[in-house]
């Protein structure tokens, strides 16, 4: 069986794993820390925050910004249900707009039309790893700034929308040489067990505020404190002499990245642009080369107008089907033992979303790009041959059911 995307798991991970369970540094430490910094490098923003997961710094900076009852945060009806719930657990309420056909991004002129003065924050997703259209949307929301309501006073420093990107898919994608994490204010990526970059579970907040408007290392000292418990002091500036005394400044939250997971993370980063995002590529070059010539099928995007994908997934869509030939091709291809997955079901066709009054059918894009949408397997150590199977396997579904 082909799986659809298991973790690289190699020597060199285990023996730094090995190495920070010895070096008696386990929960956050040196390696977190050095971690954020080359994060920070990496991607050219202003200061990076690592924490356990993707949707706890989509939360926290949600929960930072003040966003609350009564407030609007619009987000694409075509994303996974991380992006939505966190507005839900803030008291707000998810503002869901339609995405383009080409791209399975965010379209900028729905949110345009769904901007009210209740609209707090707009999140983004960057599909697959192709990034959103940022300049536009940087452009938009200070287009928009004389509807915007301020509640608190960091609102009215920015004194405009929030555009908080939910970069899961993203890091190591591009907008004309600049990273993914650098293209808005705030970008917070995913580590889950199958990203291109993984710590077995984590994220990270990359904080890309103007400055002088705002102290990014400030904002990151304060969001420290708020993902420690509001403890004003970590575990490591504790280990100093004397230095044990710590308060509680806040109520807040416990969502620190580990040393250990940073020790995954620090390999896959040396490696990222050099080794893995090479492999990626030469993956879905061939299966760009070995599909292009089949009519039935519409393949994805992956570098357009100065943007470059990270190369997260193979969305591919079959035109002219419905959603139930779509899961019969998809049974018949897991029939051929290759595993293929669909990105996503979107969030409003959810039996929680249905239940709050939202409806799949009022996203007629969304809907038929999942309706046609079948993600093929993306990882380092799928080999050629695997990639000719799995083609093969397509083709023979398609041939049976259409």
């Amino acid at each position: 069986m082909i799986p659809f995307s298991p973790p690289r798991i190699d020597d060199k991970i285990c023996n730094e794993v090995v190495a920070a369970l010895k070096s008696g540094w386990i929960t956050t430490g040196p390696r977190t820390k050095s971690f954020e910094k080359k994060i920070t490098e990496y991607c050219g923003n202003k200061a990076s925050l690592c924490l356990n997961s993707a949707t706890a710094g989509l939360e926290i900076m949600l929960r930072w910004y003040g966003v609350g009852e009564g407030d609007e945060v619009i987000l694409p009806a075509y994303t996974y249900s991380a992006t939505a719930n966190v507005i839900i657990h803030c008291g707000a309420r998810p503002v869901f707009v339609d995405v383009n056909a080409h791209d399975f991004n965010i379209n900028i002129k729905e949110v345009e039309k769904a901007i009210t003065n209740e609209t707090k924050v707009i999140m983004p997703v960057d599909f697959g790893g192709m990034p959103c259209d940022y300049e536009a949307l940087n452009i938009l929301v200070r287009e928009q700034k004389n509807k915007f309501v301020a509640a608190n006073e960091i609102q009215k420093k920015l004194g405009r929308i929030l555009i908080l990107s939910d970069s899961a898919h993203s890091f190591g994608a591009s907008i004309n040489n600049k990273k993914a994490g650098s293209l808005c204010d705030v970008s917070v990526f995913s580590f889950h067990a199958v990203k291109n970059l993984s710590t077995a579970e984590g994220g990270a907040i990359a904080l890309n505020f103007e400055e002088p408007l705002f102290d990014n290392r400030t904002i990151y000292n304060h969001l420290c404190v708020k993902t420690l418990h509001g403890q004003n002091k970590d575990a490591l500036a504790k280990t100093q002499k004397g230095n044990w005394k710590y308060d509680i400044v806040e109520a807040g939250y416990k969502c620190n990245m580990t040393d250990i997971a940073a020790s995954i993370g620090l390999v896959e980063l040396e490696r990222y642009d050099s080794d893995t995002q090479v492999k990626r590529k030469h993956i879905i070059d061939l299966y760009q080369t070995l599909l292009k010539s089949d009519n039935r099928l519409e393949l994805p995007l992956y570098e357009t107008d100065g943007k470059k994908s990270s190369y997260h997934l193979y969305p591919l869509r079959i035109k002219n089907i419905t959603e139930q030939q779509r899961d019969r091709i998809m049974q018949e291809i897991f029939d051929r033992d290759v595993s293929v997955n669909v990105h996503f079901i979107p969030v409003p066709g959810m039996s929680f979303y249905k239940k709050l009054g939202y409806n799949l059918q009022d996203y007629k894009t969304t809907y038929d790009n999942f309706s046609r949408e079948i993600s093929l397997p993306v990882f380092y150590d799928l080999s050629d041959e695997q990639i000719k199977t799995v083609v093969n396997a397509v083709i023979a579904a398609l041939d049976k059911v259409c």
